[in-house]
């Protein structure tokens, strides 16, 4: 194999032998984080989040390199977004860290206790996971993210961001080592892969021993690969194909705000609105209000049917339900009823998130029973289905799986569990 040049130190070295490095170092600091105390993990995070304060000039430096990469690459406007950062955005970041910080630690848990007729005390106690790894695409605003739920759990972590953020996310992860070493705690508790070559991530797919579980966050050709070729366990993050449905008994004026929110706010998000479905009876009492609102605001609303005959859409094609566009586009069709708009979803939907749009509460809960996606809104825009939405500061992604960790995926889905049992010299018959 030829041997890789790392462009932040200038060290040659296969991917392969720098996975194994980094893994290794990851295990004997996952080892000292799983017994680390809640004020170090604390003081470890506000002084990342300090860092990230007083270094803003050198990270919007940094991005603005990797943007410059980007258009250069022809990447889309929202992925463009996606990768931007800002000093709003910087704050976002400052204020996510802060709030991890606050929570309460995971690790130590007793998530249930009970006694024996034998004598025996039994407890489940939460405690890490062990080493993570996790592969994300663009936005660099994970690196931050990831690196202070895993730290938060006890968990060490690998990080693999995105090339196209390279720099940002070398920027953050300093950020987060300086906090690391702040609180005396191990540097290689949240390392970052320092070369773009995909072969690092095939290496981490492969690194069973030293990788517990892996994490990819990114569109559909990332997630398609990590689930194909890892040989350890995924928290699965597919795609975001997040449905709206405006029923015959929705709020007119709700319901305008919702869609346009669901879609406009940030179209590169995994929970942005890409199909809306239109119940015949709400069309029939308020006409193409939603699809008017959406046109208005820029959006390219891709119709079925009837709708496609609306001035300014463009005729759906069959692929573009069940398509997760992260663009400002759309995908509407009309349904007769809940239960169509539920057999859509089940047929087109990758069980992320899902909104009705309605004040009858018998279809909502016809609505909520009957669909199994990761998050199931009512009158609320898709845009809330994050973590820090949900009060845990941040998420590593939406897991849309149903084993370990589903929907946002905090500091407390980041822990397993183990046993303690206490006897009194106790012996079995």
């Amino acid at each position: 194999m030829p041997r890789k040049e790392t462009p932040m130190d200038g060290a040659t070295e296969t991917a392969e032998t720098l996975i194994t490095q980094m893994g290794e170092a990851a295990r004997v600091a996952a080892a000292e984080l799983a017994y680390a105390n809640a004020e170090r993990k604390h003081a470890a995070l506000i002084a990342a989040a300090d860092a990230v304060r007083t270094r803003e000039a050198e990270i919007l430096a940094a991005n603005a390199k990797d943007l410059d990469y980007a258009r250069e690459k022809g990447l889309s406007d929202a992925m463009i977004d996606r990768l931007t950062l800002t000093p709003d955005r910087l704050r976002g970041i400052v204020d996510s860290l802060r709030a991890i910080a606050e929570q309460p630690d995971p690790v130590g848990r007793v998530l249930t206790e009970w006694d024996r007729p034998t004598g025996l005390r039994i407890q489940r106690v939460a405690t890490p996971l062990g080493v993570l790894g996790v592969i994300y695409e663009s936005r660099p605003n994970v690196t931050a993210d990831a690196g202070a739920l895993a730290l938060k759990s006890g968990n060490a972590v690998i990080l693999r961001g995105g090339s196209d953020s390279i720099h940002s996310s070398g920027a953050l992860h300093r950020c987060m080592v300086e906090g690391l070493r702040a609180a005396k705690l191990p540097a290689t508790a949240i390392q970052i892969v320092p070369i773009r070559d995909r072969e690092a991530v095939a290496a981490m797919l492969r690194a069973q021993g030293l990788i517990d579980v892996i994490i990819p966050r990114g569109g559909k050709g990332l997630v398609g690969l990590v689930q194909r070729e890892a040989r350890v366990p995924v928290f699965a993050h597919l795609e975001g194909i997040c449905h709206i449905y405006a029923d015959r008994d929705a709020d007119l004026e709700k319901a305008r705000r919702v869609v346009l929110n669901a879609k406009t706010r940030r179209t590169g998000v995994c929970g942005a609105a890409e199909c809306l479905l239109i119940d015949r009876g709400f069309y029939d009492k308020h006409g193409d209000v939603l699809i008017r609102d959406l046109l208005n605001a820029g959006v390219e609303v891709r119709a079925e049917g009837e709708l496609a005959q609306i001035n300014g859409t463009v005729e759906a094609a069959p692929e573009d339900f069940g398509r997760e566009f992260l663009d400002s586009i759309i995908a509407v069709r009309l349904v007769n009823g809940v239960d169509e708009a539920i057999a859509h979803i089940r047929t087109h939907g990758s069980g992320h998130t899902e909104a009705i749009l309605t004040e009858n509460d018998a279809t909502a809960q016809r609505f909520f029973e009957r669909l199994d996606s990761a998050i199931l809104m009512r009158n609320a825009s898709t845009q809330f289905a994050d973590g820090g939405e949900f009060g845990m500061g941040a998420e590593i992604g939406i897991a849309t799986g149903k084993m370990h960790a589903r929907g946002p995926v905090g500091a407390e889905q980041l822990t397993s569990f183990k046993y303690i049992v206490t006897g009194n010299g106790t012996t079995r018959d």
